[in-house]
């Protein structure tokens, strides 16, 4: 079976992109419907559907070349006044391709992209229910 992914495409050479940095584990490429000028996304050239099919260490290496994009964004004249990291992961979560991926944002005041938090943010659970959630987690990874 063959995997239709336009990320895939990408980092086999097949599809059009605009490479900012690659190395053994990702590439990074200029969001195609950026947000702002400068959106960057970094990609692991393995495919991994979500976050749980992510090769071991590769979720560092996204972070630490994020980091390094973001640096680099802040210092090349693009004038951002803040970054946002970003990382869909499900359709739930608003992930459209299905292929790990990290935006880097470039923000800017007034740009008009932020965050709306659902009506009960702030509500603060009981300390018991924060207990209970963080035991289910637990015993999910196998650790006591």
């Amino acid at each position: 079976m063959t995997i239709e992914c336009v990320f895939c495409d990408i980092i086999a050479g097949r599809g059009e992109a605009s490479v900012v940095y690659r190395d053994e584990q990702c590439i990074a490429v200029m969001d195609i419907c950026p947000v702002n000028t400068g959106h960057v996304l970094i990609i692991p050239l393995h495919h991994a559907r979500d976050l749980a099919e992510l090769e071991k260490g590769t979720g560092g290496a996204l972070f630490e070349i994020a980091r390094q994009v973001a640096a680099g964004i802040r210092r090349s004249g693009l004038n951002a006044d803040g970054i946002n990291l970003l990382l869909a992961d499900g359709e739930a979560a608003g992930q459209e391709v299905f292929h790990v991926h990290l935006h880097v944002l470039p923000r800017f005041r007034g740009d008009g992209f932020g965050h709306k938090f659902p009506p009960h943010y702030g509500h603060r659970p009981p300390r018991e229910e924060l207990e209970s959630v963080a035991a289910t987690i637990r015993a999910s990874l196998g650790v006591a």
